[in-house]
């Protein structure tokens, strides 16, 4: 069983920056791929960022690219979300996920993670 714990969400002026950290037990860390979701107050989960087992790959949602970068760190089996440039659009839940995943593409839909952390919030005040 994979546990999630995400950590560093908390309430920003807009213009500044955050970083979000993902802790990943239970199973081999370098089997998963890893992505970033969020869910703004009255909508749907949403696409943020996804890297590969290997970090080779990234993807992004449109909406942060150029913003926000994801990584991975194997040996500590930890994943990070950097934030920069935040806006108050950013104002969300944000969620890390993990798919049992060792392909070179990445997964970015909610159905092909298996995965999920419980969550922790960023407030963006504009």
């Amino acid at each position: 069983q994979v546990q999630l714990v995400e950590s560093g969400g908390r309430l920003v002026q807009a213009g500044n920056s955050l970083r979000l950290s993902c802790a990943f037990r239970g199973r081999p860390f370098l089997s998963h791929a890893m992505a970033w979701f969020r869910k703004p107050v009255g909508k749907e989960r949403e696409f943020v960022a996804a890297i590969n087992w290997s970090g080779g790959t990234e993807n992004y949602a449109d909406s942060v690219k150029g913003r926000f970068t994801i990584s991975r760190d194997n040996p500590k089996n930890t994943c990070y979300l950097q934030m920069n440039s935040l806006k108050s659009e950013d104002t969300a839940v944000y969620y890390c996920a993990a798919a049992q995943h060792t392909s070179i593409e990445v997964p970015i839909t909610v159905d092909e993670y298996q995965y999920w952390g419980q969550g922790t919030q960023v407030t963006v005040a504009s």
